[in-house]
């Protein structure tokens, strides 16, 4: 399908939706508690828990900075209490980084904080037919990208 045979409204539609979940990103990521962490603090955190242990190489690789930065985040997370290094089992040579428990209360406490915070605001702001219809249309949107 080429641009020309795009109708309008699936123009209309992609830039609404772009824009919407971008403001929404935005919002949710201004209500989490960041504790003071960097953005990219925080990037390792939810790359951690959403993937599990990795090596800080790896994790260099996936975040796209140099060792040396990502040694100083994780450095950092560590100090914290919020990563601990760990032996890789299949290469003791090597070290995997791991989400503490204390990092698991609060990427959850975040996350929780996040979802209450929208319920509330669907609640107050949206009537049950408009809430039936955000669901219809994040399942529908769901479908896109799934696809």
């Amino acid at each position: 399908m080429t641009t020309q045979q795009i109708t309008d409204s699936a123009v209309r539609g992609a830039h609404e939706v772009r824009v919407v979940v971008g403001r929404m990103r935005r919002r949710l990521r201004e209500l989490a508690d960041p504790q003071d962490l960097t953005p990219s603090q925080t990037s390792v955190l939810s790359r951690l828990d959403k993937q599990g242990p990795a090596s800080a190489s790896d994790l260099a690789v996936a975040e796209q900075v140099r060792p040396q930065s990502m040694a100083a985040t994780v450095a950092a997370l560590v100090e914290r209490g919020l990563v601990e290094r760990r032996p890789d089992p299949r290469d003791g040579r090597r070290q995997l980084l791991v989400l503490t428990a204390q990092a698991h209360d609060l990427i959850a406490g975040n996350r929780q904080a996040r979802e209450e915070w929208l319920a509330r605001m669907l609640q107050e702001r949206c009537t049950e037919d408009e809430r039936r219809t955000i669901l219809d249309a994040m399942r529908l949107l769901d479908g896109l990208v799934q696809a």
